[in-house]
């Protein structure tokens, strides 16, 4: 898959055949929209093309917004290479390109910068200043400019539409089977293992350390998780817990990974972390031996989950 950063760095040598959107999460009804996009744009000899935003509109039109995205650009670049996109562009939005009025987005960047034949769209899909502009406008301007459009109806799962919105909603409420159902695959981040203070080791539960770069990235609730773990191609399970460890007085948040028979050096390694399940929420223990008890509770619930679900 080509990937740009940038409109600019693009110029195309063939038709396109494209959609537009942010695709946070490249859930269900993305995927729906992008299979037919690399379906037709090989029926057509064309290439198919994403174009998609960073930072996300949102943040940029509202400065008192504290959206949190389901994935990272670098996430977000391998689930769409994973659909076999042919092109990838990652236009900077700033206030200026908001400002596109609806035929001078079409026109400027659709027409004459990407070389459109056909537009296949969302079914809510809108665009241009104050995103004014909707499926209709699109089909009007496809007529005047000599493009096609075609509008992907909603995806549901169990008479419910798909959306990122939702998604997220199912993560702040800890169903992470849910948002696993809508988005395909379960929800997951990534980070690298950093030093801690080794209090684990002392209780017989080390763990990995993990910080996330990307201050964007949603991540789960405070609490203890069960986890599956990629590490250098292998697959990994265990328990996370997210919190302040309020036992041992911690004042910081971490994210803290114990890792089922698995006992190698990760130090500074980046970890993809796919959150399976959720245990309980992180509490204040009398001791660090009632906090071991616990923990070993957790472990036990945790292989049961596995052994159940896998």
């Amino acid at each position: 898959m080509e990937i740009h950063h940038s409109l600019i760095d693009y110029n195309p040598s063939q038709k396109s055949i494209l959609t537009i959107g942010t695709f946070d999460g490249v859930h269900f009804g993305h995927q729906k929209i992008v299979r037919r996009l690399v379906q037709n744009a090989k029926e057509l000899n064309c290439k198919s093309v994403v174009l998609t935003f960073f930072p996300h509109p949102q943040l940029v039109l509202n400065k008192n917004s504290n959206i949190k995205m389901l994935n990272t650009i670098e996430e977000k670049t391998n689930l769409l290479d994973k659909l076999l996109v042919d092109v990838l562009i990652i236009q900077p939005f700033d206030k200026d390109f908001s400002e596109l009025s609806p035929e001078d987005f079409v026109k400027k960047i659709v027409v004459e910068k990407l070389n459109v034949q056909k537009i296949i769209i969302g079914y809510d899909h809108r665009f241009g200043k104050n995103r004014a502009a909707n499926f209709d406008d699109l089909v009007t301007f496809g007529k005047k400019y000599g493009f096609e459009v075609e509008q992907i109806s909603v995806e549901e799962l169990d008479a419910i539409a798909i959306s990122s919105t939702k998604i997220r909603n199912a993560i702040l409420k800890n169903d992470f089977e849910i948002a696993a159902s809508y988005l395909g695959y379960p929800y997951f981040f990534s980070g690298k293992v950093s030093h801690g203070k080794k209090l684990g080791r002392t209780i017989n539960f080390p763990t990995a350390n993990i910080e996330v770069a990307e201050t964007y990235k949603l991540l789960p609730n405070t609490g203890v998780y069960v986890v599956q773990c990629e590490i250098n191609y292998l697959t990994v399970f265990g328990m996370m817990n997210i919190g302040y460890r309020p036992t041992v007085s911690g004042k910081d948040q971490t994210i803290e990974v114990h890792l089922f028979n698995f006992e190698e050096d990760i130090y500074y390694q980046k970890i993809k972390i796919s959150v399976l399940h959720f245990l309980r929420n992180e509490q204040k223990f009398n001791s660090v031996t009632d906090l071991k008890i616990q923990l070993q509770k957790d472990k036990e619930n945790a292989i049961e989950y596995l052994k159940n679900k896998l």
